[in-house]
């Protein structure tokens, strides 16, 4: 399944076996009996480099936020994570239950990681700058039966409604609360002895969540199923090669930083790379260049940030990038030319979704025409298609909705939200949502989206969780939230508020609202902007028109 050099997108296509790439990463360590395909996370991310004699290898390089640094070996990951292993297990973990996280970019976050996957349960991600209302109906919908955090963050799990098993990982100098288990005290135990758990292929290995317009966020529960598309993204569109340095700096807390700055790199037997430390334009130069980064991916926003600081200029001198990716919104050409000429290297454009993982790329790793504003072209395993509005399928050059063409795309592997709160799938198709245009030659062209959700530095925002956040506070009758275009984050989340009678809008009030809807959501969902206004455009049924709130922030 490797690409040769310079090898073209036509012709892997032609010799592209998807079952063969199943094969390497199912491949079982004994006989599996009762026939079906069996898989382990832990086993296709660490046993199988184990078992090659790969064990020395370097999997996390990880620097601290005082610029100590850490190693973690593939056989070091093996180890610790057998230890905590069977402290999970001595805590009732059993296949199919939820684990969750809330680490910052740590060797604990991936020991963690790979010790729930040992056991067959699912790990289920939690962003580090998320409230408690976020945690709360999170926890709650997937069941959780265990927390690993760490003390800066352990004040948030105080008032849940409920209340799963607290490992703790203490800062140095931190007291550890009642009740809870200390993670340095469970990493003494025998490590766990039996074989990983193996699974049907059809199990989930991973449990995110994807917001959405309405309602509350959706459960997607990823199966192992989902590893040979991780692997093709990684390997053809990223093009992450033997020996190189990569970092992603996307946090794991998010599918993008999870599929791809941990799951894939650790598939491939490669070397990733965690900053503790939030990123900034200063920081993540003087941290590529310290590590001697090869390949490194990002948001646009991180792209945007290097350019607008001025600390760029000139950085290929003292650089060593190979190549970039960017996923999350199509950067501009001025970006992309500002990226060749100062960092030295080409940015390539890819699409996805928490739901599907990577589908549509520019890929490093194969040769094709790229243009810049273009997502690129199908993943090998996807056959995608525009549709109009009775899920008929466009020819090239008409705008519709993204969609995967279930039958035709053997690397799909989304089977539909974890507890049914939606129908994402129509007549063999899975409907992305978002809005595009097909080139003749097989490209595609992303356009917006078909409904309300809000693209900020790279992370989705469905407007009901900011609604619904900004609606808690007393004063508030009404609210409504949109994007809003800015150049730095590409959008920002602005608030239309209908006050209660006896109140009257002002800066302070507005403050009010932004600091409460950032304790109970998360830093990044917050309103930037709040306008007070009279009454929302509604239609005749009472539905909120937030295109024309759309339309109204663009102008203001």
């Amino acid at each position: 399944m490797q690409p040769a050099a310079s090898q073209t997108l036509s012709d892997y296509l032609a010799a592209f076996d998807i079952q063969a790439l199943r094969d390497e990463l199912f491949t079982t360590p004994f006989d599996a009996e009762g026939g079906g395909e069996l898989g382990n996370a832990y086993e296709a991310c660490v046993g199988r480099h184990l078992r090659a004699g790969q064990g020395e290898r370097i999997a996390l390089v990880h620097e601290d936020e005082q610029g100590r640094v850490r190693e973690l070996s593939y056989a070091q990951l093996d180890e610790q994570s057998a230890r905590m292993a069977a402290a999970l297990k001595a805590q009732g973990v059993m296949a199919g239950q939820r684990v969750a996280c809330m680490l910052s970019r740590t060797p604990e976050l991936m020991i963690a990681l790979a010790a729930t996957w040992r056991l067959g349960a699912v790990y289920q991600p939690l962003f580090t700058a998320f409230g408690t209302d976020a945690l709360d109906y999170r926890l709650s919908r997937a069941e959780t039966q265990i927390v690993i955090t760490e003390t800066s963050q352990r004040s948030k799990f105080t008032e849940l409604a409920r209340h799963p098993v607290i490992i703790c990982v203490r800062g140095e100098g931190d007291a550890l609360e009642a009740g809870d288990l200390d993670w340095q005290t469970l990493m003494q135990s025998e490590p766990l002895t039996e074989p990983p758990v193996w699974l049907p292929a059809e199990a989930p290995f991973l449990q995110m969540f994807t917001s959405g317009t309405v309602g509350k966020p959706k459960g997607v529960a990823v199966a192992l199923n989902a590893l040979p598309a991780f692997w093709l993204y990684q390997r053809l569109a990223v093009d992450l090669r033997p020996g190189e340095r990569f970092w992603n700096m996307a946090d794991p807390g998010w599918a993008y930083g999870l599929y791809y700055a941990i799951t894939g790199p650790l598939l491939l037997g490669a070397t990733t790379y965690f900053m503790q430390a939030p990123f900034s334009a200063e920081g993540g130069l003087a941290f590529m260049e310290r590590h001697r980064i090869d390949n490194f991916a990002a948001a646009p926003t991180a792209y945007r940030m290097l350019k607008a600081s001025g600390l760029g200029e000139g950085a290929f001198e003292r650089l060593n990038l190979r190549v970039a990716s960017s996923a999350g919104e199509p950067l501009n050409t001025e970006v992309v030319g500002w990226v060749a000429r100062e960092l030295g290297c080409a940015v390539m454009d890819h699409y996805g979704q928490t739901e599907t993982g990577m589908t549509c790329c520019n890929h490093h790793a194969l040769a094709h025409e790229v243009v810049v504003g273009s997502v690129g072209f199908p993943l090998p395993g996807y056959r995608l298609a525009v549709l109009d509005a009775e899920y008929r399928e466009l020819p090239p050059g008409e705008p519709g909705v993204l969609a995967v063409d279930i039958a035709r795309s053997p690397a799909h592997f989304f089977a539909g939200y974890t507890w049914q709160e939606k129908q994402p799938c129509v007549e063999g198709y899975y409907l992305t949502g978002d809005v595009v245009v097909a080139e003749p030659d097989g490209r595609f062209t992303f356009a917006g989206r078909d409904d309300d959700i809000i693209t900020t530095a790279g992370y989705r925002v469905g407007p009901a969780d900011v609604e619904n956040a900004v609606l808690v506070h007393p004063a508030v009758a009404e609210s409504a939230a949109v994007g809003k275009p800015d150049a730095l984050r590409g959008e920002i989340i602005k608030a239309y508020v209908v006050l209660r009678d006896g109140h009257v809008g002002s800066d302070e009030l507005a403050e009010e609202i932004r600091a409460s809807v950032r304790q109970r959501l998360s830093a990044h969902s917050y309103p930037r902007e709040i306008d007070f206004v009279d009454s929302l455009p509604k239609t005749p049924s009472g539905k909120i028109q937030r295109f024309l709130l759309r339309a109204q922030a663009r102008e203001s």
